[in-house]
């Protein structure tokens, strides 16, 4: 475990797939230990990692499987933001799922 990863207090994981969902939704949340055990699972599965406390904070309002608020879609687009350009594959994948 890293020294980032023992300070961690807080993570949260979200999915978006827009064949399900019309928005984002939570994924996973946690604290302390198990906020580094969700830290953990990603880097071990290759899952691009953002650390954001201010969103983090905004997502542990809410509960896991809800689709995230409208005030969050700004701060959810940077992190899609993101993934899309750390995984290409990701964002031609979401890119395709909106051709009509």
């Amino acid at each position: 475990m890293s020294e980032s990863e023992k300070h961690l207090t807080r993570a949260a994981a979200i999915k978006y797939d827009p064949q399900e969902h019309d928005a984002p939704v939570l994924a996973a949340f946690g604290e302390g230990y198990l906020a580094q055990k969700i830290v953990s699972l990603a880097m071990e599965s290759g899952v691009p990692i953002l650390p954001d406390p201010s969103l983090s904070s905004m997502l542990s309002k809410i509960s896991i499987g809800d689709e995230i608020s409208p005030e969050m879609y700004e701060a959810v687009a940077r992190v899609l933001a993101f993934v899309s350009e750390v995984d290409r594959t990701y964002g031609e994948k979401i890119k395709r799922s909106f051709d009509w």
